[in-house]
């Protein structure tokens, strides 16, 4: 049945490695099942809902990529994404959770109108590849920033406005051995380093009074308190398309990043550069986005981890239907995984920021027309809590350099109609 549907054969692969590929993707993706309800619960949102929320919507992204597109490639609520709904929407502009996966439900459904009419790629090529490569790292600045409080290790400051926490107790020192932990496991390229780095730092942190697990296994909380919770009343507002636009902007290139990294490394592209199923990956993605904002999670996305279970040799969907029966899995072990404290799971966000400054290699450092507007992108992302702030200010700067020094070919029409948009937000709106 799974070499008629998935090819095995003829893709160079067998049900043994696909089996071996899937459970690798999930055991080095498995933490976001800790991570995503320690950061939406910042919101007010039940974290034992958030917890099954985040394994609902995994296997019905994961499921869709499997079973529609047959990439081996899992799904799951993003990383910046839920940061952007928890700090930035939430806690930032002051909007209701309710309000933020109204966004996301909105901007799934705008997914699957582009992707009908190929809008989509349209998109992402009318953004230049420098501003791109900085939103990631941005992202990851700020994703790290956020783990780098969460710990305690970075805390408030009156006069400094930030300034070091105390690093010799507490969550702040558990932290700082989770980091290094993880970090050693990162190094000699230990599968699954990220979630055995958070098991190991749970574990330090009970005789340090910071780790309580009050079981192992039970039933999976009820997704009854976020479970279809939207709020309609302001979705026509100025507000909500500029948090749909957002997350819209920074999905669509996360995910296009993401499989064009991927399939680069597995040889999966054609002759063309192209990826394969490349419409239904994104048809996929728009499903587990809408799916997880009726569950109660932010926007769903391709993940970069899938690279290990390429790695492994997985080629076909059965990779990632291995991965979504792990996360089925998983479910039944929400006890243990809501137990994990925030000091376990910061190291993660430290390290995934990390990962995500990968793309600033891209970035033509020697060109300033190109440097300023993608260093402006980055650093106003953690400076001012805001990715929608960091891309915001990265287009403007690229827009108005470029024109002022005469390069008016460089920008795009829809780049110009972007900055406008950003500037009557900043007059009328802020």
């Amino acid at each position: 049945m799974f070499e008629k549907y998935f090819h095995l054969k003829a893709n160079g692969t067998t049900m043994r490695t696909e089996i071996l590929a899937g459970i690798t993707t999930f055991l080095t993706m498995a933490y976001i099942l800790a991570v995503n309800p320690n950061i939406l619960a910042a919101t007010g949102m039940d974290k034992g809902a958030l917890f099954t929320a985040t394994a609902v919507a995994s296997i019905v992204g994961t499921l869709a990529m499997s079973l529609l597109a047959k990439l081996p490639f899992a799904q799951a609520p993003g990383m910046g994404m839920n940061a952007f709904f928890a700090f930035t929407v939430c806690l930032g502009m002051g909007y209701s959770w309710q309000f933020a996966l109204t966004a996301i439900l909105v901007e799934g459904l705008i997914f699957l109108v582009l992707n009908f009419f190929n809008l989509r790629a349209a998109i992402v090529d009318a953004i230049p590849a420098t501003l791109k490569s900085a939103i990631s790292a941005g992202i990851g600045l700020f994703i790290a920033f956020i783990g780098l409080q969460s710990a305690g290790i970075v805390v408030k400051n009156d006069a400094t406005m930030v300034s070091l926490g105390h690093i010799t107790s507490g969550t702040a020192l558990l932290a700082l051995i989770g980091l290094i932990i993880t970090s050693v496991l990162l190094i000699k390229k230990v599968k699954g380093g990220l979630l055995l780095g958070i098991i190991a730092t749970a574990i330090i942190g009970i005789p340090m009074g910071i780790t309580k697990f009050t079981g192992f296994m039970d039933i999976p909380p009820s997704p009854a308190p976020l479970f279809f919770k939207f709020d309609f009343a302001q979705i026509f507002t100025w507000d909500m398309l500029i948090v749909v636009f957002t997350f819209l902007f920074v999905d669509v290139f996360d995910t296009v990043g993401t499989l064009i990294g991927v399939c680069s490394k597995a040889h999966m592209l054609d002759e063309k550069g192209q990826i394969p199923n490349v419409k239904k990956a994104f048809y996929s993605d728009a499903i587990g986005t809408i799916s997880g904002a009726v569950f109660g999670t932010s926007a769903v996305t391709t993940y970069v981890e899938s690279a290990s279970g390429v790695s492994e040799g997985g080629r076909t969907g059965m990779t990632s239907l291995i991965t979504a029966g792990c996360f089925a899995l998983a479910l039944l072990f929400a006890p243990l995984f809501l137990s994990i404290p925030g000091a376990a799971t910061a190291p993660i966000l430290i390290l995934v920021g990390l990962m995500m400054l990968d793309p600033i290699k891209e970035i033509d450092l020697t060109d300033f027309s190109e440097a300023i507007p993608a260093f402006m992108c980055i650093i106003a992302m953690p400076l001012t809590y805001s990715i929608a702030e960091g891309i915001a200010l990265g287009l403007l700067a690229y827009v108005l350099l470029n024109v002022i020094s005469g390069k008016f070919k460089k920008v795009s029409v829809a780049m110009y109609i972007l900055a406008v948009l950003f500037i009557l937000n900043y007059i009328f709106i802020q």
